[in-house]
């Protein structure tokens, strides 16, 4: 596993809401959906970014924005434009004084907007709701990014235009995939930059010691990993690995090993039917009451209550 894919295991859609945005100055739309991550494509136009603390963020053609949630922010033609409806948890829209919208700016086909043939056109791409593994994603992102036309260039793009108006059968596995390649050529292009400031786990991949451990570890999970185990196959002592893993990491590596277990079994209890003893084993536990009990002591609810919490999210 590359430092990339540990990166990003995770962001994968599964019914995520995207809409092509069709607008004509003056406009604007206050977001108010707490999701986890929003990814705004500019195709025609321009639009302003304006979260409720920071500065503006100008989007020009060709140019994209991730927003991580839960923080709200409104886009517009300008800054000052005030809104015209307001974007709602669950994908709901209603106007600013609470009226619901009830489809009046419905376009098309995941269309949404003022006028078909407004002079801006955005492509909007939101996971609406957050599995455990991609945690350690958005820990590693500011509120607010954007790439900007002139250092990264989308091939996705006219892909994109076509198939998020398409109406066929398994349209929206499509568009979750679509999606999701998006995210990662972004994110790919936005880490290579000097300015992401990547976390410490991260970075630390790039170090010959700590990386290797750290691919052992996540690749694989459930093997009866030590400090001593791993700092043999790292070709390092015991005290050298803890002493350098905790510095570069900021946690040791027993800490960062439950950690990691935890959240692969987080996701899978979101993902999978599979019982609770075969995820224990698969991420490490030797039965399903030690790894309830971890999972307990961490998320502050058991197992079950996490699964039951998410189908219902769902």
């Amino acid at each position: 596993m590359d430092a990339l894919a540990g990166l990003l295991d995770g962001p994968r859609a599964r019914g995520a809401f995207m809409i092509r945005a069709c607008f004509e100055p003056p406009w604007a739309v206050r977001i108010e959906d707490r999701a986890p991550l929003t990814v705004m494509l500019m195709v025609r136009g321009e639009a302003w970014i304006t979260p409720d603390t920071g500065e503006p963020l100008r989007l020009g053609p060709g140019d994209l924005a991730i927003a991580r949630g839960p923080d709200p922010y409104t886009c517009g033609d300008s800054p000052e434009t005030a809104p015209q409806a307001v974007i709602l948890p669950g994908a709901e829209c209603s106007y600013p004084d609470g009226r619901p919208l009830n489809g009046s700016m419905d376009l098309g086909v995941r269309t949404w907007g003022d006028r078909l043939d407004g002079s801006a056109v955005m492509l909007i791409g939101t996971y609406l709701w957050q599995g455990e593994v991609s945690g350690r994603l958005l820990d590693a992102l500011p509120p607010l990014l954007a790439l900007t036309a002139d250092v990264w260039d989308c091939p996705l793009t006219p892909y994109l235009m076509t198939e998020i108006v398409r109406d066929e059968p398994g349209q929206e596995v499509v568009l979750d995939r679509l999606l999701d390649l998006l995210v990662i050529a972004a994110l790919r292009t936005w880490f290579s930059r000097p300015e992401a400031a990547a976390p410490a786990w991260y970075r630390a991949l790039g170090d010959p010691v700590v990386g290797r451990v750290l691919r052992l570890v996540q690749d694989d999970p459930a093997h009866p990993w030590t400090v001593a185990s791993l700092a043999a196959k790292a070709g390092v002592s015991r005290a050298a690995l803890a002493r350098r893993f905790t510095e570069l990491v900021g946690e040791p590596p027993m800490t960062y090993l439950t950690g990691w277990r935890l959240a692969l079994a987080a996701d899978a209890l979101r993902d999978t039917p599979d019982t609770l003893e075969a995820i224990a084993r698969r991420v490490g536990y030797g039965s399903a009451f030690a790894l309830s009990s971890a999972f307990k002591r961490v998320y502050g609810v058991s197992p079950q209550d996490h699964r039951e919490h998410r189908e219902r999210g769902a």
